[in-house]
């Protein structure tokens, strides 16, 4: 691609299999809009227009909305690392669920001949059992109980194939922004802040469902174990409770 070269919406429909339609529709909502005038006024896509839409259908096929997109895309997330971190997550639990599944088979094969089968097989299933989810799914199960725990499921499996991608990526992200802004020196009252803060708050009500208790569960777990939360093993304790007050400012000043 030339330096100056645009697109006028008809040719970068047909070229992204997109409709006219959809990209006034995208245009119109600010999720993608032309940036470049003719000089007889009409509008045409850039070549960083082409690498946003690019971007946006990248997280669609994660199956994220639009209202989701665009803030991911607008706070600054970095979708090729936050994509690789969702391909480095589904391959940890694919090798998990792999030791399980050898684990099984073991056991499986012993009863199925009427042999007991070993108690270090059985403890080694159970080990693995444990182990197969994130650091951040251990740390929500120190400080929910079993219901609530139940309630976060229920609601991820009605989220679908973007839950992993928001409590696993987008969320950790959102939060080290978020301390990325306040340890520059970022008003809590600045409207990148509040962007932040509401996404949070989104988050939140698609997963709790407005259950105050497992709310209360989550920011727990955030509070005592942001190291496990935010992905970060080297997050201390002492930033993230200034990082939860600087938060508590940015929703004041909403």
């Amino acid at each position: 691609m030339g330096i100056d070269q645009t697109w006028k919406v008809g040719t970068l429909a047909e070229t992204s299999g997109l409709t006219v339609r959809t990209l006034h529709h995208w245009d119109q909502i600010g999720l993608l809009s032309p940036s470049r005038r003719t000089a007889a006024g009409h509008r045409e896509y850039t070549e960083q227009d082409v690498i946003r839409l690019y971007q946006v259908l990248a997280l669609r096929r994660l199956g994220l909305g639009l209202g989701s997109i665009a803030t991911c895309l607008d706070v600054g997330v970095d979708p090729v690392r936050l994509v690789g971190e969702h391909l480095a997550g589904v391959e940890s639990s694919i090798a998990s669920l792999e030791a399980l599944r050898q684990r099984l088979a073991h056991i499986h094969g012993e009863l199925a001949s009427d042999r007991a089968p070993e108690i270090s097989a059985l403890i080694g299933a159970l080990q693995t059992m444990g182990s197969a989810g994130p650091e951040s799914r251990h740390a929500l199960r120190r400080h929910l109980d079993s219901d609530q725990m139940q309630t976060l499921h229920d609601r991820a499996s009605a989220l679908g194939p973007a839950a992993y991608y928001l409590v696993e990526v987008e969320w950790p992200e959102l939060y080290r922004r978020a301390e990325a802004l306040r340890t520059a020196g970022v008003e809590p009252t600045a409207p990148q802040v509040r962007k932040l803060v509401e996404r949070m708050d989104e988050l939140s009500s698609l997963f709790t469902g407005g259950d105050s208790g497992v709310s209360a569960g989550v920011r727990s777990a955030w509070h005592h174990e942001p190291a496990a939360m935010s992905g970060d093993p080297t997050a201390p304790a002492d930033a993230w409770h200034d990082l939860a007050s600087y938060l508590d400012c940015a929703r004041s000043a909403a």
